[in-house]
């Protein structure tokens, strides 16, 4: 198995969880051929799996990994909830017992607000309600995910501590000013469409001469950049080898000039939908 680095959580109601730094994204896929890409990760070397009420696929994953091939309780299981179920904590415990019931899973590891939601005026409330449920056992840790400068601030305001917040990071959308304020509050970052959407890396000279450079792929130059700089990162991918290729990112490290020019390809690209406007 490669040797897959864990972070280690912090914040309200979390005390030291480890979370492997690279995860598998599951969406769009459903079905048995979900149940299929999670178990053929599993069994690559993947211990952190995510998943979302709203992906339709927490059956398909949960049935992964009742299966695997290796300990429940080395697997990391994350997923996220959608705004039926926000609010105190009786209505957000019910959100976590129906991914319970999707998944067939005892617990989950870690169960992330999916969208802020903002027009509901409640996300602080949520957060708050999450935080208060890790000692019931149900969820290992919570956090969120798309939370902007402005979210992230609203529920320090509360006195809570956000333990982490996935959001869409890539080369382009670096969001330097969106990472900047997760750090000034200790939150980790997790990337979502880590390598970007629809992009061919070796495009980009800075990419391509540093997998040239260290002999990997342009893919994994990527995910070595997020890593190397704190933060998680969850590739989508049902290939057996680009699996591999993807956990294979701790053998080798990037020097203070490649994420230089890493950093110089953003192009002041925000996230493809506005937390602000978009949610569920």
């Amino acid at each position: 198995m490669p040797n897959i680095d864990p972070l280690t959580l912090t914040g309200t109601g979390v005390a030291g969880v480890q979370i492997p730094q690279i995860g598998l994204g599951t969406w769009p896929h459903t079905g048995q051929e979900s149940t299929d890409m999670v178990a053929m990760a599993i069994d690559n070397g993947y211990r952190h799996i995510d998943t979302a009420q709203k992906y339709g696929n927490e059956d398909a994953v949960g049935k992964a990994v009742r299966k695997a091939s290796v300990p429940r309780d080395e697997l990391f299981v994350t997923t996220k909830l959608t705004n039926e179920f926000f609010g105190d904590a009786a209505t957000v415990r019910a959100g976590i017992e129906y991914s319970l019931r999707e998944t067939g899973l005892d617990y989950l590891d870690l169960m992330l607000i999916h969208w802020p939601n903002p027009w509901l005026k409640n996300y602080v409330q949520t957060c708050a309600s999450l935080a208060e449920l890790v000692d019931t056992g149900l969820i290992r840790a919570w956090g969120v995910s798309n939370f902007t400068p402005e979210h992230l601030q609203a529920v320090a305001v509360a006195g809570l501590d956000i333990p982490i917040n996935q959001i869409q990071v890539d080369p382009l959308a670096g969001q330097p000013d969106y990472l900047a304020a997760n750090a000034q509050h200790g939150i980790i970052v997790s990337a979502y469409s880590p390598t970007g959407r629809d992009l061919t890396l070796s495009d980009f000279p800075a990419l391509r001469e540093a997998a040239e450079r260290h002999g990997k792929t342009e893919h994994q130059i990527v995910l070595r950049w997020h890593v190397q700089q704190g933060r998680i990162a969850v590739p989508r991918s049902a290939n057996a080898k680009r699996q591999r290729e993807n956990l294979d990112v701790f053998d080798f490290e990037l020097s203070d000039a490649e994420i230089t020019a890493i950093n110089a390809l953003d192009d002041g690209s925000r996230a493809r939908l506005d937390a602000d406007e978009y949610g569920h």
